[in-house]
């Protein structure tokens, strides 16, 4: 890593010099104020110290391949039995079992009331005090050996089109302790039966997820919102998202917009948002802290609405949230906006809704719908996290790639059609 401090007059310089020394992937480590020059302490000049930082690019390292001696064969290697994880489990449990019956056959009596050494006890499990507790333990093995191995031999049976809406959903990452609801509300519906067609289960299963996620449904940008935050992991789209809702709200509402962002962690993050407010004719403010915001501010009082862009950070550490969290709290006029990419992992994504629902943000808007074919993640973390979906992007057209998250089209997309599965 290449690491360099500058002292400069005031920030602007710095980014010049360091997007020219350092390139636009550089990353700003630390800022603060210092005073330099002056005599005895006295006339010194308030400069800005900048370090910045970019990961230096290492050479793989190349090494002649081992020459093999020709006498040598390679033979494969002996593969191992392949057993199923529940032959695995249930071949471990009759083990235990029949160790401690070996146990309680082999062990003298005097064994009782002289302790056995620290070092010849069993490690692998903890032995009953009394022959009752043995037997009773023996029992529950037994148990859960038998419930195992039925229900191995007696897989859950359900109607053909029960069946295939569960593997629908399950392909579209639902999880699966929300399918298992959903299939019980249809069985339970009135009037069901085990012979109903699969287009009668699909209809049933629509109806039910849109009563799940009416109560989530909810309007878009709304006339009282004038600061509008967008926080969310890098590379999710924020940036993008701001040019398209900046651009509907100017051409369909005709609110002048403002930009401002705290993104100064890359350097282009900030080059990226300039260009789109010189396209759109938007002013644009760099912040650096949160005592510079009152100043970004008074520079945009006469705008009827400002979007603000956060930096991406991995909002799966709670600290950076925190930090995120600091940065968008005081304003009543103002509204969160979490920008989660729909490419993302499902663990991971609902991480990062935790970690910001935890702060009372309850909105969350879905990029790149256009890059993936599961849509099961939304249905997740909106009911996991009672978040309200707002927008559904998929493109980078700006502005058409953006619309109003909605409830129907939206559990048409995720089931498909009926007549396909």
């Amino acid at each position: 890593m290449r690491v360099k401090r500058y002292v400069v007059q005031s920030m602007p310089d710095a980014l010049s010099l360091i997007r020219s020394e350092l390139g636009n992937d550089a990353v700003i480590l630390n800022t603060k104020e210092i005073r330099v020059g002056g005599f005895m302490g006295m006339f010194r000049k308030k400069r800005m110290e900048v370090i910045a930082a970019i990961e230096s690019e290492q050479p793989p390292s190349k090494q002649p391949p081992r020459p093999i001696a020709p006498q040598q064969a390679y033979r494969p290697p002996a593969q191992p039995p392949v057993y199923s994880a529940m032959q695995e489990e249930t071949a471990a449990k009759a083990t235990v079992v029949a160790q401690l019956r070996k146990e309680e056959r082999e062990e003298p009596p005097q064994a009782l009331s002289s302790p056995t050494p620290a070092a010849k006890q069993p490690q692998s499990f903890h032995k009953p005090e009394t022959d009752s507790e043995l037997a009773e333990e023996i029992r529950q093995m037994k148990q859960m050996i038998i419930g195992f191995s039925r229900q191995q031999t007696h897989p859950i049976s359900r109607p053909a089109p029960m069946q295939s809406l569960y593997d629908r959903l399950i392909l579209q990452e639902v999880a699966s302790e929300r399918v298992n609801q959903l299939l019980e509300e249809i069985a339970s519906t009135d009037g069901y039966s085990t012979e109903w067609s699969a287009e009668a289960t699909w209809n049933a299963a629509r109806s039910i997820l849109v009563g799940w996620l009416a109560p989530f449904q909810t309007t878009g940008i709304t006339s009282s919102v004038r600061i509008l935050h967008f926080v969310g992991p890098t590379g999710v789209g924020k940036t993008t998202t701001i040019a398209k809702l900046a651009a509907e709200q100017a051409l369909q509402h005709k609110r002048r917009a403002g930009f401002i962002t705290s993104d100064t962690y890359r350097i282009a993050a900030v080059d990226q948002l300039r260009t789109y407010a010189n396209i759109l004719n938007v002013p644009l403010e760099v912040v650096f802290s949160p005592l510079e915001l009152s100043r970004a501010f008074k520079q945009l009082e006469d705008r009827d609405l400002i979007f603000m862009d956060t930096a991406g950070r991995n909002f799966r550490n709670e600290l950076y949230v925190s930090e995120v969290n600091s940065l968008i709290q005081g304003r009543i006029d103002s509204d969160t906006y979490l920008v989660l990419s729909l490419t993302g992992k499902s663990k991971d994504m609902n991480i990062v809704a935790r970690n910001f629902a935890e702060y009372g943000i309850n909105k969350v808007l879905f990029t790149k719908s256009d890059e993936t074919d599961s849509y099961g993640s939304i249905l997740n973390i909106v009911l996991e996290h009672q978040l309200r979906p707002v927008y559904i992007a998929s493109g980078q057209n700006v502005p058409e790639d953006i619309a109003p998250f909605d409830v129907q089209r939206y559990v048409d997309q995720l089931l498909g059609e009926w007549a396909n599965e």
